[in-house]
């Protein structure tokens, strides 16, 4: 069993880059900059450029002293990023209240510092920069310049087109900051999870490797200790029957020749025995899997099912042996006196069920399991509880090429089953899980 997996620090590893807004606003000077001189000089309507052209310098400053001032790759902590999206949404609606308030269609861009809070920031800091923009856009219903219109016209909305334009800003940052905050914080968690699925696949995957490295270790110790046998038998050959010497020149000779056996030990461990543990039949997977969970109270029964032809014999894989033994130890968690573990095959299929006799999976969650962060366990329990291990168990098990189900047993005593099921060319041709660390150099 992993160590319990807890959500990282959000303020540590979910830091906005520098870079992004600085390029966002950039973005926003050329558009605000363009809209200015399309108004003021080819659409000739009245219009403060001086003033506009003020805040949008404001801006362009600030994006230059950050330039300078911090490295490209400078991720801002939250209350930073929280300043900076607020000087923006205060410089967009300074240049709205000198273009006419709400009654200007470029008011609904109000959203979109609201926006990129709710995708970077916590939840709460969001909300106040909504509540924030809110109470600029009702200050904007009621005080700011004219809109710029025809010269020597003047354009007068209605209060109730207004009021209109405030609902739909509010509703358009409300849902649309409920929704990127949503689809942002399920990145998050699903990311958050798939880092733990590798760092057990690569814990694994070490574990397995284990008789690689006493081979490499015996290769390299063998010339070494070869030299020291040599050196010994010269030096108790010359040393003759001196009784001063002889018997400690023994002992190094005896003990270098022990030394030389065992590493002899390891590398036929390794080399002759590799083919065969790397292959592992059905039977002996599951055995493999149940036993370290046979001495917790619980029974744990074995029911063959039905087998048409040779028994399917796959790869060693250790994401396979941690994803099933997960579930036996889930099982063993909720049951209630006994676990029963069947499986069965034929031409087609292999088929492994874990079925427990406790209360079964919760109708409410039962669509759901096998997501991360949603734990089946119905109180809060000292070092789990954060539903990543039937997580990871699925992950790597459908990396396998495997497909799991999760239901109730229908039958008398039985509760929560999870199936799980490999087409039996997929078992059998199955390879381990490549090489993490190798994988992301």
């Amino acid at each position: 069993m992993i160590k319990p997996f807890t959500t990282p620090d959000f303020e540590q590893t979910h830091r906005l880059r520098l870079n992004t807004l600085i390029r966002l606003r950039w973005l926003a000077i050329a558009g605000q900059s363009v809209a200015v001189i399309v108004v003021a000089y080819w659409l000739q309507f009245p219009l403060p450029v001086s003033l506009c052209f003020a805040l949008i310098a404001c801006s362009a400053w600030l994006n230059l002293f950050l330039t300078f001032r911090f490295p490209s790759t400078h991720r801002l902590p939250p209350n930073s990023a929280l300043a900076t999206l607020l000087f923006d949404s205060l410089q967009l609606a300074g240049l709205l209240y000198v273009t006419g308030g709400l009654t200007n269609p470029f008011s609904l861009l109000l959203t979109v510092p609201v926006v990129i809070s709710a995708t970077t920031l916590p939840l709460k800091m969001t909300a106040a920069l909504g509540a924030l923009v809110m109470a600029m856009a009702t200050v904007l219903v009621f005080r700011h310049m004219p809109l710029p219109w025809v010269e020597g016209e003047r354009l007068a909305m209605p209060f109730v087109y207004v009021a209109g334009m405030w609902v739909a800003l509010f509703s358009s940052i409300t849902f649309t900051a409920v929704y990127a905050w949503r689809v942002a914080e399920e990145a998050r968690l699903l990311a958050n999870a798939l880092a733990a699925t590798e760092l057990v696949l690569q814990r694994e995957q070490h574990l397995s490797a284990l008789d690689g490295l006493a081979a490499a270790a015996a290769h390299e110790l063998g010339t070494p200790l070869a030299t020291i046998t040599v050196v010994a038998k010269e030096m108790e050959r010359a040393l003759g029957n001196d009784p001063k010497f002889r018997e400690d020149v023994t002992l190094l000779r005896s003990q270098s020749e022990r030394c030389r056996e065992i590493l002899k030990r390891l590398t036929s461990l390794s080399s002759e025995s590799e083919g065969h543990m790397a292959r592992l039949p059905l039977t002996s997977l599951i055995e493999e899997v149940i036993a370290p969970h046979r001495d917790f109270g619980i029974a744990i029964r074995l029911e063959p099912g039905e087998r048409i032809g040779q028994e399917p014999v796959g790869h060693r894989n250790p994401g396979v042996i941690y994803g099933l033994g997960n579930l036996v130890e889930n099982a063993v968690d909720f049951a209630a006196s006994t676990v029963t573990v069947r499986w069965r095959w034929n031409d087609e299929a292999v088929t492994i069920d874990v079925v427990d006799d406790g209360p079964g999976f919760r109708p409410e969650i039962l669509d759901r399991i096998g997501e991360p962060y949603m734990s089946t366990r119905q109180g809060p329990e000292p070092g789990g509880g954060l539903g990543l291990g039937l997580f990871i168990a699925k992950t790597l098990l459908e990396r396998s090429g495997a497909g799991l189900s999760f239901f109730n047993a229908n039958e008398r005593g039985m509760g929560a089953v999870a199936q799980v099921s490999w087409r039996r060319d997929q078992f059998v041709s199955r390879r381990p899980a490549p090489d993490i660390m190798h994988d992301t150099a």
